[in-house]
């Protein structure tokens, strides 16, 4: 559950920083006291507030900061059989034998297909089931690069990249973000022997999440600023996948301004990316949308709603949160502007509203819920108040927090 070693976990982000407890305190404006009292185990908990100026201050997210990752199972198990064959899959065994060239049944739109199926799960945050189609996917994609035709090995690097591309992702949401940029990298060198020119952009903006959760955030800004500014130099945001593609670097780029402190550039990146959201539905479609990053008014404003929650502005957060989403946003970004509402609702001291916004999650995305260490958080502070609302005693039983 959140924060049962946030103490520790406290302390070895701070070591990671090169801070002292004084130096943290002041970057975060949390006392050293506080800071203290945590590492030492005198103080198991904190409230979000001061957990997101600690996060803040380290240059983390605040997943990282409280512990297990969201896509650990039921089982409590990060290292299962199931991850372990992934991990495997990600990196072969060495001097292992040569992929066998495609067999005449081998069809390589199905594997795209499959592929394609494999985001729309993760998507959802049915990792487990993307955890069990992992191996077979990056399998069929290295066999596929060895097929006689160019063409066709062209775009078996392609499928091989996208499923890399899809396996570091899913180590990033098991807190394996080492593997994840290994296979990402992986990624990369099979972007650069395929045939589609926006691949290595879409790689380099995982890449940049992944650097986020390690908090290394001028490294994440670094690339996500190069590749955007290589795209548009290339004429690639002329059609609405390459604009997709720009835009998700764009946004990544300014996620990791905000939480380096420069909120103002943040801002001013997703005013451009906001602008040029527009132009997506007005452009040509290049094919399947599962395969493209995720770039659309609704995502902006879902991303717009996340900074400001986490850079304390709740009021702007849930004014930004008010009107439908686009049928075209991932189940993944509705739930976590769930969860940021019921945030912004807790940082205001409307604990009706967050507990509404909770059971709205639970309803949408139960299992997400379970095991995401901020909904945990949320409801561990909502019970820790002397009033509880209506509601509350059933999310915090369904979470463990009651006990």
């Amino acid at each position: 559950m959140a924060n049962e070693d946030l103490g520790r976990t406290l302390r070895r982000l701070r070591r990671l920083a090169s801070l002292t407890q004084e130096e943290l305190a002041e970057r975060s404006e949390v006392s050293v006291d506080v800071i203290r009292q945590l590492e030492q185990g005198r103080k198991h908990s904190a409230r979000l507030p001061t957990l997101h100026a600690l996060a803040n201050g380290l240059g983390v997210e605040l997943t990282t900061l409280l512990g297990d990752p969201p896509a650990v199972s039921s089982t409590g198990e990060s290292d299962g059989p199931r991850f372990v064959a992934v991990r495997r899959a990600i990196m072969p065994v060495l001097w292992g034998s040569e992929p066998e060239p495609p067999s005449s049944e081998f069809s390589l739109d199905r594997l795209r297909e499959q592929i394609a199926d494999g985001w729309t799960q993760y998507h959802s945050a049915e990792f487990d089931t993307v955890m069990k189609v992992l191996p077979d996917l990056l399998s069929a994609a290295r066999t596929a690069t060895t097929s006689s035709s160019d063409d066709d090995r062209r775009a078996g690097f392609a499928a091989l990249g996208k499923a890399l591309q899809l396996a570091g992702h899913v180590a990033v949401r098991m807190g394996k973000t080492d593997l994840a940029l290994t296979s990402l990298e992986r990624a990369i060198d099979a972007a650069g022997q395929s045939s589609d020119p926006l691949l290595l952009p879409m790689v380099v903006n995982s890449m940049a999440w992944t650097y986020q959760r390690q908090g290394r955030l001028e490294d994440a800004l670094s690339i996500a600023l190069r590749a955007a500014a290589d795209m548009a130099d290339r004429g690639r945001t002329e059609t609405a996948d390459g604009l997709k593609v720009w835009g998700a670097l764009t946004m990544s780029a300014a996620t990791s301004a905000a939480r380096s402190g420069d909120y103002e550039r943040a801002a001013a990146m997703m005013e451009a990316a906001e602008k040029e959201a527009a132009r997506v539905s007005k452009l040509p479609d290049g094919g399947d949308n599962r395969m493209v990053s995720v770039f659309s008014p609704s995502s902006v404003r879902i991303e717009r709603v996340r900074l400001a929650v986490q850079y304390g502005h709740p009021q702007d957060a849930l004014a930004l949160a008010k009107g439908r989403l686009s049928k075209d946003t991932p189940p993944s970004w509705r739930t976590w502007l769930l969860l940021d509402v019921a945030r912004a609702h807790t940082d205001l001291g409307d604990a009706a509203g967050a507990v509404k916004t909770l059971e709205s999650l639970r309803r949408v995305a139960p299992t997400w819920m379970q095991h995401h260490t901020l909904a945990v958080a949320i409801v561990r502070d909502l019970w820790a108040l002397p009033n509880h609302p209506p509601g509350l005693r059933p999310l915090a039983e369904f979470l463990g927090v009651s006990e």
